[in-house]
């Protein structure tokens, strides 16, 4: 005979999973829970922090690069919907369509992606190209911040000696300019007061 807890208990919850379709993906990207672990929660983390409302539009089409289609599954049954487009100008989007396969009504929106979207889906097997810059996180962004030239250390350093040397002839030049200033206005006070 069973016991009661056991007869009562409720069912395990579905292990979770991702399939990510889209631009350069011949076939569906599957993840799952039990095979990675890993590569399942950070995908789910990229959309399951979105608020109840986004934009009602979005940037211009040219300007959001390739887009991939995630479905967040519970087992084999899909649950949610977003389009990603970690490449877009100005930062990763996301788009929430209205429709969504659990038939549970949201709304449509667009969101600011987090920085780490490329980076994220590019571990996990989507073809994009790696950006390190966005390795941390953050919401919103993407684009290189500082030029790669800007990342020379030798030449900053040369440069930055330069601009110190100049800067100290000058302060010393107008520290000369000030002392004839005040020796010349010494003197004529000392013949006007003879």
């Amino acid at each position: 005979m069973m016991p009661v807890e056991a007869a009562h208990a409720a069912p395990k919850p579905a292990p979770p999973g991702v399939d990510i379709t889209g631009e350069g993906l011949a076939e569906p990207l599957r993840l799952r829970a039990d095979v990675d672990p890993a590569h399942v929660t950070a995908v789910i983390d990229q959309v399951n922090w979105f608020a109840a409302d986004g934009a009602p539009s979005g940037p211009k089409a040219a300007d959001l690069g390739p887009k991939y289609t995630v479905v967040v599954l519970a087992g084999d049954q899909p649950r949610q919907t977003f389009d990603l487009y970690p490449l877009a100008r100005g930062g990763p989007r996301a788009y929430r369509p209205a429709k969504q396969p659990n038939a549970v009504k949201a709304h449509a929106g667009w969101f600011l992606g987090r920085l780490n979207m490329s980076e994220t889906l590019r571990t996990a097997g989507v073809p994009l190209p790696r950006q390190i810059e966005t390795v941390s996180g953050g919401v919103g962004g993407g684009e290189r911040m500082l030029p790669e030239e800007s990342l020379d250390p030798g030449r900053d350093i040369d440069q930055a000696l330069g601009e110190l040397q100049r800067l100290l002839l000058l302060n010393a030049g107008v520290v000369i300019v000030i002392t004839i200033g005040l020796a010349g206005i010494a003197l004529l006070i000392r013949r006007r007061t003879r």
